[in-house]
């Protein structure tokens, strides 16, 4: 068995541990993290060993835990242990209980390594090829795409599987010649949970078809993980070519997306970081040839139909506040920029611009204190030069705001009246007249 040690040692090598890194062993007490303790012990590694128990299997669950207590005496090593109720936190997640056990002990894991971390800078965990080659077939049929194919990562951050290139039966030929001793789970027959019914049925059911299946599988492991590489180079081209950044917006020419081939690749690959989902990639093709307007949601994202463009925007949270000014301020702030407050006299000269973000109103109609908000459905104004009121949904067609540029306006109110669309028109019953005298100047000051 020299060989496998010396195949274990050269993984670890190329991954970049050596005897001076501390290394936390998540350990269920199974065969493949008994041995995996074995060899870092036979290796001379330093290392502790954390269990995790999800009382699942009653007693059984227990007697795993006092094992692999057991191992860490025989070893004289430090070990962490925590009990967890997988099942409630289950059904109060609605996680399966396999999603739920995994995300309950990564988290742990990684705060035990937060809390050590002087002593521990990587965790090792026990996958391998076989558990790699049920994570592809389960991915595919998932249709998570090449990624998916390309299974579990050899090394995640500080998580590294050092076994993930070495089948079971080359572990257990391990085990059985050093006559280790480890605990089996009477869980893994049972079918109930996918990867059960992926090891036990389906993958045993298609060696009897092909014979050469794990090879197979194995190389195509490893094809899939180049062609990924490649892959990924091209959406980064493709991503680079069409994605403008503008603030916190992401602009897309539709025209050139049309053009991009494959366009239902590109397009979902763009999306899902938004937080899009695979489903709702045919949605955003049609989204390009409709009405102006339209958008999709994501949990964190909406796409937007603007003429020629897509706008990606975050969603942003309602923001029902609202600013008072209750006499004139030097500045007052908002989520949007500053407004700078000043007043002056007619005869001064050399004031006056055509800039919208500065406002001129007649100070005399001017009353504190002001109300400074979002603009809302049904709100309305008389435009300067205007003697008919217009709806600020309307003014916002003729000024051709997109859907994410009229979320971010505010408006300046007194009383009920809107005195000014912040940026863009102030309301002409509070403009300079002829017999203006006093004149407040506001001026806007964006982010």
């Amino acid at each position: 068995m020299e060989n496998f040690l010396t195949e274990f040692q050269d993984s670890i090598h190329r991954l970049g541990i050596t005897k001076n890194n501390r290394i936390l062993l998540a350990v269920s007490g199974g065969m493949d993290s008994v041995v995996m303790t074995e060899c870092c012990m036979m290796l001379g590694l330093d290392f502790g060993i954390a269990h995790a128990n999800f009382q699942l299997r009653g007693a059984e669950s227990e007697r795993d835990e006092m094992f692999v207590r057991q191992l860490a005496l025989k070893y004289n090593k430090a070990f962490f242990t925590k009990k967890f109720e997988a099942k409630i936190f289950a059904e109060k997640e609605k996680y399966s209980i396999q999603v739920a056990a995994r995300m309950l002990r990564y988290e742990w894991f990684r705060a035990l390594m937060g809390k050590n971390k002087e002593l521990f800078q990587f965790l090792f965990a026990a996958h391998h090829l076989d558990d790699n080659i049920e994570t592809m077939l389960m991915h595919f049929f998932r249709g998570t795409g090449i990624t998916g194919l390309t299974g579990m990562p050899q090394i995640n951050e500080e998580l590294i599987r050092p076994f993930l290139n070495i089948s079971r039966s080359r572990i257990k030929e391990f085990a059985i010649s050093q006559k280790l001793d480890w605990v089996e789970d009477s869980s893994n027959s049972s079918d109930n949970y996918t990867r059960n019914y992926f090891r036990n049925q389906l993958i045993p059911s298609l060696t009897n078809i092909f014979p050469e299946i794990h090879n197979n599988l194995e190389n195509n492991l490893l094809r899939f993980s180049e062609a990924s590489v490649l892959y990924h180079q091209a959406i980064s081209l493709h991503k680079k070519k069409l994605l403008k950044q503008n603030g916190a917006e992401i602009h897309i020419p539709i025209l050139l997306l049309k053009k991009a081939i494959p366009v239902h690749t590109i397009i979902y690959e763009i999306s899902k970081e938004f937080g899009f989902s695979p489903g709702q990639t045919e949605e955003l093709i049609k989204l390009m040839d409709s009405t102006n307007g339209k958008y999709i949601f994501s949990s964190s994202h909406r796409i937007i139909k603007n003429r020629d463009w897509l706008i990606i925007a975050p969603l942003e949270e309602t923001n029902n506040a609202h600013i008072i000014v209750d006499q004139i301020a030097s500045s007052v702030f908002y989520p949007q920029g500053k407004l700078q407050f000043s007043n002056f006299t007619r005869k001064e000269p050399g004031l006056f611009s055509k800039d919208p973000g500065n406002a001129f109103l007649d100070a005399g109609k001017i009353q504190f204190p002001l109300i400074l908000r979002k603009w809302k459905a049904g709100d309305y104004f008389y435009p300067l030069g205007m003697k008919k009121k217009k709806k600020l949904s309307r003014f916002f067609i003729d000024q051709k705001l997109s859907k994410t540029e009229k979320e971010k306006v505010w408006v300046l109110v007194m009383d009920k009246y809107i005195i000014w669309v912040v940026g863009y028109r102030i309301d002409n019953r509070f403009s300079i007249s002829n017999t203006t005298d006093k004149i407040l100047l506001i001026k806007n000051e964006g982010v």
